[in-house]
């Protein structure tokens, strides 16, 4: 059995794998806004996922920045902690090994792997609250973009240098129309959505030549809507150097990020296992 936990701002969802990937049993919980509160849930919630079974290894989904070398979130997006060590603070539950991952990067490797058998370089974008990205390159994530922050890349707009999340995330839409992504029905407003997003992505495909781009988010999903004003900008902006990737919407935006806590203890185990 694999054990993943997905932590988020407003839930938490726990997962049982089994070693075929299938979910055995799952659960959700709200998310307690004390740190010591939310570790003495998760620790019941555990137990009875787990049914006393020992879990062979455990994911961790977490919405802020990881070292994951001590297992240590530094801080989060939507949560008031900061330089938790949620690994050893579950040692007395859970006695396999931990690993902990931001969770749009555990989203990307679920929603690329879906797509191996057609892309082998495929870069996952998170346009929501802020912008986020990761490359995943062979079903596996690529070590040099785990914290690639493309959200705060600087870029001319409105006649000043800002971050491209600034002009072109979930929050920035909200504060120049007053609506949500799903809210929005204006053409015109889509267009502008796609200009901004072009602005940035058009960088991160110069950079990292995928084969394709999945975009999530609150957002992202809504990629149907933009996608061919934002082909059309991204035209604009590209040269002979390289070819611009596929553009696509993310399948599974509520399964992805344990799906990918499932894969990452997976590669991880016979490293571990060997050491």
């Amino acid at each position: 059995m694999i054990l993943t936990i997905d932590v988020g701002g407003t839930k938490v969802l726990v997962a049982a794998f089994s070693d075929e990937g299938e979910v055995l049993r799952s659960k959700k919980f709200k998310t307690p806004i004390m740190y010591p509160d939310f570790i003495d849930e998760l620790k019941s919630v555990i137990k009875e996922i787990s049914q006393d079974e020992q879990p062979k290894a455990c994911s961790i989904a977490m919405p802020g920045k990881v070292d994951r070398e001590n297992n240590v979130v530094i801080a989060f997006g939507n949560l008031p902690w900061e330089n938790i060590r949620v690994g050893d603070d579950l040692s007395d539950s859970v006695t396999c090994p931990i690993y902990i991952e931001n969770d749009a990067n555990l989203a990307g490797l679920a929603e690329a792997t879906s797509l191996l058998d057609i892309y082998k370089k495929t870069v996952y974008i998170t346009v929501s609250t802020g912008i986020g990205g990761i490359l995943v390159v062979d079903g596996k994530m690529d070590p040099e973009t785990l914290d690639m922050e493309v959200g705060h890349t600087m870029h001319e707009h409105a006649g000043k240098l800002q971050r491209w999340e600034d002009f072109a995330s979930g929050s920035a839409i909200v504060a120049r129309t007053g609506k949500l992504a799903s809210e929005i029905t204006d053409p015109g407003d889509w267009y502008i959505i796609a200009r901004n997003i072009a602005v940035g992505l058009i960088n991160v495909i110069a950079t990292l030549t995928p084969e394709c781009i999945v975009f999530g988010g609150g957002v992202g999903t809504h990629l149907e809507k933009f996608q061919e004003k934002l082909h059309e900008e991204l035209e604009l902006y590209k040269d002979d150097m390289f070819e611009l990737p596929q553009l696509v919407k993310a399948q599974h935006p509520e399964e992805a990020v344990i799906y990918g806590g499932y894969l990452l203890a997976k590669q991880n185990l016979p490293h571990h296992d060997a050491s």
